[in-house]
């Protein structure tokens, strides 16, 4: 049983929810600062994208600990291998901007692979961070990407109903997903009436399941609706993807 943690990052103005070595479950701002979303519209490759990063973190007056989610895009899924020897470069990378925690990772993440227009190497689309703001009695949060997994293990012998594609293993597969982002959901303190975007990353039809396993899950948060993206997990052998955020500025960085 994998058991979390909500830990206190001090030099970044958040909380994390503990996950695995290359990324954290979760991340919600303390009072008096509130999490910002920032898009890139045009992908940059990752080791370029944290330039970026640190480049707006200065304009903002903020610490390079002050970065708390990315979202990165990868030309095609890894294999179990190979993903494990990017989130090495990735980690030493958290590792040299001296954003571990304890040696803890606080920085959560999703990483997915678009099936059409992927980009030639792994590159940032977004990231996250805190500025102070007037949210004390609004959390802003950032739940992080799960896919189909057994307690989120990673391990082939981990995912649900693997090398099913039919309608049925796919819900399953979904329905395991969304109560992953429950369980974060709940150890980051916040409820799906905060939630103010889902992602969902997969290339099977939604329909068939959409109404029952997930709006009807997600509560009042369903009045949003879902952002789907037709991408493929990270990992070879997956087929669903989510993650969601609660926050009240999005921006959009050239």
């Amino acid at each position: 049983m994998f058991f979390m943690k909500l830990l206190d990052n001090t030099k970044g103005n958040y909380r994390f929810l503990t996950g695995i070595a290359p990324y954290s479950s979760g991340v919600v701002a303390v009072p008096g600062y509130e999490i910002v979303h920032a898009i890139l519209q045009v992908p940059r490759p990752y080791r370029q994208g944290f330039e970026l990063i640190e480049q707006h973190l200065t304009e903002q007056n903020r610490p390079r600990q002050a970065l708390c989610a990315i979202a990165l895009r990868s030309p095609k899924p890894f294999t179990f291998e190979g993903f494990a020897e990017f989130n090495q470069s990735y980690q030493k990378i958290l590792a040299d901007w001296s954003l571990l925690v304890d040696g803890h990772n606080p920085v959560a993440r999703t990483n997915v692979a678009p099936e059409v227009g992927p980009p030639d190497e792994p590159s940032l689309y977004s990231f996250s961070y805190t500025m102070p703001g007037s949210t004390s009695e609004t959390r802003t949060f950032i739940v992080a990407g799960a896919g189909d997994l057994v307690e989120q293990s990673l391990s082939s012998q981990a995912i649900v109903r693997a090398g099913e594609i039919s309608t049925d293993a796919v819900q399953e597969k979904t329905a395991r997903v969304m109560n992953t982002m429950q369980t974060r959901l709940t150890g980051l303190q916040a409820s799906w009436s905060e939630v103010t975007a889902v992602d969902i990353y997969t290339v099977h039809s939604l329909q068939p399941f959409l109404a029952l396993t997930i709006l009807e899950r997600m509560g009042s948060a369903a009045i949003h609706g879902v952002h789907w993206f037709y991408s493929r997990p990270p990992i070879i052998g997956l087929e669903f993807e989510m993650d969601m955020r609660g926050v009240r500025r999005e921006i959009r960085i050239d």
